[in-house]
């Protein structure tokens, strides 16, 4: 094995300087004369992008982090983890931009749904089983962002003020249990924690993360935060990504050479990245373990999927349905046929196959008239051109042709076919429309940048969406979108052309739909159509959900309610057909202010690619839905314990202290952390105490398979140092079982279940009452523990860490 210290002392100033500074957008340079090849990044929460536009390479898509949450399975997790690993290694890609364990402070929060729990010890357990599969196949993982990234208002220059408790026991809890299950990487936030940005914050990434928990992997900045060439450098941050507006490469070589960062300081952030390339097998002299078994992508995404569906709501049995009982099924909304699977910014990627709720129902229902009403649209953008109207896409950039499935392009990176950004000023996508129905059809354009919009020879539309002076983080995040009327004649085809143009260098982010939506009936008709189809169908299913626009990284959310006429499409559906299953297509929490009218509601989160085969098992009972909440879903939007998230003077104070869900909720909510249920019943027999850890015993009194997730909640009997909550989660684990079957599970009580920040970690003796629940307002069985002596550490629920070289 290569001695890193031997290679470092090779290298020239420049040249380590270099290893620490982006070369372009997702990479770091090559030192070929010490065997160091390119190490690449990626963008990652639920699925392998890649460095750039490969339409003939597409992602496999997962389901949001919450859903993987809700699952409340470090098992799954680790599977989802594989998954991904084996992506980054087809693509190429050495380092996984993810997990984000940020918190569910609010549900306000646009990025809600790529964070995995408003609960620290569920977020640390699921992320660790996440890195611990990724890293199996000696991918790196940066587990992101640290910290208090939790809104995403003035993020890129917020300074948050984090209580030192609330900072200890909540916000950096996730992020230390990775580090201790021994996570390679760490994404540094763009906002600031209590007076310093976070790129150049030395309390937090050099004296906690490196030196108090002696994490050995690298820090690497988000994409432009690094601002400052010697704060940075002396803060703990190791790597400066992208190339643009990087504030290090010549110019910390300068700061080292006037004195102003010793080199030594340079030198560990070095022998970080060295020491990542051997792990990922970048550099010469490092062996690679073998990696585990290829996991099939389809199947992991589907598995995910059906173990984090949570049946919220299931009156007298509606669900399981009976596929011999239906002989005709509505099927409506929107999204049941343009279903949204996965977040908006840079959790996108473009999976090979998108199974919509619709499509998923008619596969499993041979025989069975499942018809299909949209209701109501709460996209505020037109849905891409797509079906038997269009022609097949053709995408050119500079005279270069693609072959692309629909009428939108994006990427961040790198520009197809290897052209280089600098080369491309233009973009053109072509098709051909011929309308099965004549009339005024709508064709729409969006995303940012200049735009021409020629419809059979004639120029409808020429200019920017965006007003001058729009910065790139804008025009990324925010894109618009422009509306024009064609009249076209039925079977008569129509040339459609668009072209996007930019400013030299500026192609290396690129957002275009072609929109489009066919003559048809008005909002109020909509409706009239869906209550028709529901009011003579057997069973009505009706999709509902958030949009891009709504629900996104960028900007957060300035309500919970769904958007459009859903809520109203949903009472007069149920109105219509008592037998009415409402699926929520959201990622995060949203208002259901018709619960009690449905027959079930099954909260699907955003589900990736095999979304509607996913569904159409849970409802037919193929598969269980096997989520449990892992946040809190509110009655009302003012009931939620945390809702500001607007920076007053360039601050946000996080004056809740540790009172974040759960442990800050004082009215009921709709739906309670934890809760979700299955097709069958459990029985709850004993639970039993040692030292590290309870056991409970539990039987299926029901008549077919089932799981159960077991939770384990503490409560102190007696006031302690400081204030705590009411209860708190202090483990969980899942059993599975037959109908009749008696199984016993396992829960490790930890140390820091009984531990609270006063100044240091601090053991608090006394009696604790110990509950194993079905869910937070469910429990089923309680003893007491009587703690005189700090415990020893006990074992973790999540997967072993991956070996370090």
């Amino acid at each position: 094995m290569t001695d890193l210290d031997d290679l470092l002392d090779r290298l020239t100033l420049e040249e380590k300087v270099s290893l620490l500074t982006g070369q372009d957008f997702w990479s770091l340079p090559a030192v070929p004369h010490i065997g160091l090849r390119s190490l690449v990044m990626s963008d990652g929460p639920v699925g392998v992008r890649g460095t750039g536009y490969t339409p003939e390479d597409p992602s496999v898509a997962l389901p949001s982090p919450t859903a993987l949450a809700a699952t409340w399975d470090t098992t799954v997790a680790e599977r989802a983890g594989r998954l991904l690993g084996q992506e980054a290694r087809r693509k190429g890609v050495h380092v996984l931009l993810g997990p984000t364990v940020n918190m569910h402070r609010t549900p306000l929060n646009g990025r809600h749904f790529e964070c995995y729990s408003e609960d620290p010890l569920l977020t640390g357990e699921i992320a660790a089983g996440f890195v611990a599969g990724v890293q199996a196949h000696s991918v790196g993982t940066t587990v992101k962002h640290l910290v208090g990234n939790d809104f995403e208002t003035d993020r890129m220059t917020v300074d948050v003020q984090i209580p030192e408790r609330a900072l200890r026991e909540i916000y950096l809890a996730p992020f230390e249990r990775v580090a201790a299950a021994g996570g390679w990487g760490v994404m540094s936030a763009y906002n600031g924690v209590n007076g310093t940005p976070m790129a150049a914050n030395g309390r937090l990434q050099d004296e906690i993360l490196k030196r108090e928990w002696g994490f050995d992997g690298v820090v690497v900045s988000d994409w432009r935060a690094a601002r400052d060439t010697v704060a940075a450098a002396l803060g703990g941050l190791d790597i400066a990504m992208p190339a643009m507006d990087n504030p290090w490469g010549p110019a910390l070589v300068e700061a080292v050479r006037s004195g102003a960062v010793p080199e030594e300081v340079i030198d560990d952030k070095v022998r970080r990245v060295l020491r990542l390339a051997a792990r990922t097998g970048a550099l010469d002299g490092h062996a690679l373990p073998a990696p585990p078994p290829e996991e099939d992508g389809d199947a992991v995404a589907h598995e995910v999927a059906v173990r984090s569906f949570v049946l919220a709501r299931n009156e007298h049995a509606t669900l399981p349905l009976r596929a011999a009982d239906l002989t005709r099924v509505a099927v409506i909304g929107a999204l049941a046929t343009d279903a949204r699977v996965l977040g908006g910014g840079s959790a996108q990627v473009t999976p090979r196959h998108v199974i919509s709720p619709l499509d998923g129902l008619r596969a499993a229902l041979p025989g069975v008239d499942v018809a299909h009403a949209v209701g109501a649209d709460p996209r505020p953008f037109l849905p891409p051109a797509q079906g038997p109207d269009w022609a097949p896409f053709t995408f050119s950039a500079e005279g270069h042709d693609f072959g692309v499935e629909t009428a939108t392009i994006r990427w961040l990176g790198d520009p197809p076919g290897g052209l280089p950004v600098a080369a491309i000023t233009t973009l053109e996508l072509r098709t051909e429309i011929t309308p099965a129905v004549g009339g005024e059809h709508v064709l729409a354009v969006s995303g940012f940048g200049a735009f021409q919009l020629v419809v059979g020879g004639e120029t409808r539309y020429q200019g920017s969406l965006h007003p001058p002076g729009t910065g790139r983080a804008d025009l990324l995040l925010h894109p618009r979108e422009q509306r024009f009327t064609v009249k076209l004649e039925a079977g008569v085809p129509v040339p459609v052309l668009l072209r996007q143009t930019f400013e030299p260098g500026m192609a290396h982010s690129v957002s275009t739909t072609l929109g489009h939506r066919a003559p048809g009936p008005d909002d109020d008709g909509l409706i009239a159509e869906a209550v028709e189809l529901a009011a003579r169908s057997d069973v009505a299913v009706v999709v509902v959900g958030t949009t891009e626009q709504v629900e996104s990284e960028g900007f957060d959310r300035v309500s919970l309610a769904l958007p459009g006429r859903q809520d109203e499409l949903v009472s007069r559906v149920a109105a219509a057909n008592p037998r009415t299953i409402v699926v929520v297509n959201a990622g995060s929490p949203v208002l259901l202010p018709w619960s009690g009218e449905a027959a079930a509601v099954l909260l699907t989160w955003f589900p990736g690619q095999e979304a509607g085969a996913a569904l159409a098992d849970v409802l037919l009972g193929v598969a269980e839905p096997g989520g449990r909440l892992p946040t809190t879903w509110p009655r009302r939007e003012e009931d939620c314990p945390v809702l500001e998230v607007r920076p007053t003077d360039g601050t946000l104070a996080y004056g809740e202290d540790i009172r974040i869900g759960y442990r800050g909720w004082s009215a009921r909510p709709l739906f309670a952390f934890g809760s979700g249920q299955g097709y069958t019943t459990w029985a709850y027999g004993e639970i039993t105490l040692d030292a590290t850890r309870a056991r409970v015993t539990l039987t299926n009194t029901g008549d077919r398979p089932g799981r159960e997730v077991v939770q384990v909640y503490l409560s102190a009997n007696q006031p302690g140092p400081v204030a705590r909550p009411e209860r708190w989660l202090a483990g969980f684990a899942t059993a599975t079982a037959t109908p009749g079957e008696t199984v016993t599970v396992t829960i490790p009580l930890p140390e820091r279940a009984f531990q609270v920040w006063d100044g240091g970690w601090r053991t608090v003796p006394g009696d604790y009452t110990v509950t194993a629940a079905h869910a937070l307002d469910a429990p089923r069985l309680t003893t007491t523990l009587t703690l005189t002596q700090p415990l020893q550490p006990a074992p973790t629920a999540a997967s072993r860490p991956p070996k370090q070289p």
